[in-house]
């Protein structure tokens, strides 16, 4: 089976799910199996809140067991047997691709030693007993992978720039005639961790409120919500000025938004979306909403390799 993961900093996405890549480890079980896997003897609440920033996420085994917690979700949802085996497919980002590629594959492949390579990992999630045995790792960029669920936005395009707005950071690339140029990727550390933070300190200075992250994500995406409006209005206008602040960066990078079709996708771009304005002159914007596409992208491509392999 293939099952293609997303491990964002802010939550770790697959085709079916999407949850925060905070993780709480308890030495008994917890007071609900909601969540919750039993690996190595620890319980480990999957989905709780938000770790701390990893400039590497192999620097300990979180995004590890939050993998596993993410497997055994997709298996249940498709009905899949819990003893069976699994091709991972994952991504980074291209200006890292090269140089943590090996590393990360090593990580998910057998994060013990070496030799557990093709041993089966046991585990329970929400109560149940897994037995899955990890055949391969394959890593892909991320965002243009997901390009692979929506191929004719290149079509017509002789070059788009691709922005992936996640947790941490954002990701540029230009792709011309389909193709990315990777020495113009950039990675800005710009993203919508840093965006919700200094709104919900920007309210705690001017009402003394201290907001959470869904209710400031909530407000950002224009939802209904029970906060007074001098509240609300001081997240919109924190929001306006993160994006003035991101299109500025993206311009300082070398991109030209008013020149080149931009496609938003990420977390980040529903939100974004609701905070450009007709004066920021975009020549095109494409907003891809939906934040599981990078994972479904893996998978889309990881079935193609399969039906290559197939073939011959």
């Amino acid at each position: 089976m293939n099952i293609g993961i997303d491990h964002g900093y802010s939550a770790v996405k697959t085709r079916h799910f999407s949850f925060p890549a905070g993780i709480s480890a308890y030495s008994y079980e917890p007071y609900t199996l909601q969540n919750t896997l039993e690996y190595g003897g620890q319980y480990f609440v999957c989905g709780t809140g938000r770790q701390p920033i990893l400039r590497n996420k192999t620097e300990n085994r979180n995004y590890y067991l939050l993998t596993l917690a993410v497997i055994a979700k997709e298996i249940r949802q498709r009905g899949e047997k819990t003893e069976c085996s699994v091709t991972i497919g994952a991504g980074l980002p291209l200006t890292l691709f090269g140089r943590e590629k090996k590393a990360f594959r090593e990580y998910l492949l057998y994060p013990e030693k070496p030799e557990d390579s093709l041993s089966p990992v046991c585990f329970k999630f929400e109560g149940v007993p897994y037995r899955i045995t990890v055949q391969d790792v394959k890593l892909f960029p991320q965002g243009y992978s997901a390009l692979a669920v929506h191929p004719e936005l290149l079509r017509d395009e002789p070059s788009v720039l691709l922005m992936d707005i996640g947790g941490w950071t954002v990701d540029l690339m230009r792709l011309d005639k389909g193709i990315p140029d990777a020495s113009t990727c950039r990675s800005l550390e710009l993203g919508m961790i840093r965006c919700v933070d200094e709104i919900r300190e920007q309210v705690r200075r001017d009402t003394g409120l201290s907001l959470t992250d869904a209710q400031t994500e909530r407000i950002l995406s224009g939802k209904p919500c029970s906060l007074p409006e001098e509240t609300r209005a001081i997240v919109r206008r924190q929001g306006r000025l993160y994006t003035e602040r991101l299109f500025s960066a993206v311009t300082e990078a070398g991109f030209d938004c008013r020149a080149l079709p931009v496609i938003l996708m990420g977390g980040g771009a529903s939100l974004v979306r609701k905070s450009v304005e007709p004066q920021d002159g975009l020549c095109r914007a494409i907003y891809l909403t939906n934040d599981k596409l990078n994972a479904e992208g893996f998978e889309r491509i990881l079935e193609q390799m399969s039906g290559e392999v197939k073939k011959v």
